[in-house]
């Protein structure tokens, strides 16, 4: 089968398929999901309209404005659960995000499109420390709306010439753009996705999310860091974590009077 992979003189000739997305106001779907045990429940969801402009005053600086609706948030709800082809130890597999309910906490990540630029410095990043997160007892899937293929050929290309060698977790195609729509980062004109990041705990519930624009790459170091505050709280359900909250540090009492104690230690 052939595949159209973008080139580096498609990508110089148009930079604005990665620097200038302007979102519409895609409606997230309705997701009717088997209720067994190990399931996720339907997640009916409302309209998110996102509108995203760049104004160019110089043509040495980029000024981003977002204009987010008052649309239902994905965090606190049920993550839209999906079923994909994904490429993982250089073969094909399918990944259903359902399958990791009761089991293991998730970091969905989205990025633009392979063989680009910085999406390859998060890529490896989060694989080189693959095994911190799994000592966490959390899963890492990366999502692009590419084929499998493309994603295949990435994996079989060494790091040092623009490639991702083997990888320690999934890289799922939203070749249907479909989970990208549901997540609410797709930016319909170009379609290609947002840098969306997803916290998913062991219930299926989102519990954090970011989304960057399509030039700012994450921190896979404030990526842990929230998702141990995360784990943290729900093993504690009486305490709470104030800002740079890391392990071993002092966390507080959600009360006028308890939370004294930890104002008055720091």
């Amino acid at each position: 089968m052939a595949c159209t992979v973008p080139s580096a003189s498609l990508l110089s000739s148009n930079p604005n398929i990665l620097f200038s997305p302007k979102l519409s106001s895609p409606r997230l779907s309705s997701l009717s999901i088997p209720n067994a045990s190990n399931s996720l429940p339907k997640l009916t969801t409302t309209s998110l309209p996102l509108s995203l402009s760049f104004n160019r005053s110089s043509p040495s600086r980029r000024s981003f404005l977002v204009k987010a609706s008052n649309g239902l948030p994905l965090v606190g709800n049920t993550a839209p659960d999906f079923e994909a082809e994904a490429v993982f130890d250089q073969e094909f597999i399918k990944v259903k995000l359902s399958e990791y309910i009761g089991k293991k906490y998730v970091i969905l990540f989205f990025y633009p499109l392979d063989f680009t630029f910085v999406c390859p410095t998060e890529i490896t990043a989060f694989s080189d420390r693959h095994a911190e997160f799994a000592e966490l007892n959390t899963e890492i899937l990366g999502v692009s709306v590419d084929s499998v293929f493309s994603h295949l050929a990435w994996v079989q290309t060494d790091r040092k010439s623009g490639g991702l060698g083997d990888l320690n977790y999934p890289l799922i195609s939203d070749i249907t753009k479909s989970i990208s729509e549901s997540y609410g980062v797709l930016i319909p004109d170009q379609g290609i996705a947002l840098r969306g990041l997803f916290i998913i705990d062991k219930e299926g519930v989102i519990q954090h999310s970011t989304i960057n624009n399509l030039g700012i790459g994450r921190s896979v170091d404030e990526t842990k860091r929230t998702l141990q505050a995360l784990q943290y709280v729900q093993e504690n359900p009486d305490e709470v974590c104030p800002a740079g909250w890391k392990p071993g540090e002092k966390s507080m009492k959600p009360d006028p009077k308890l939370s004294k104690e930890y104002f008055a230690a720091v």
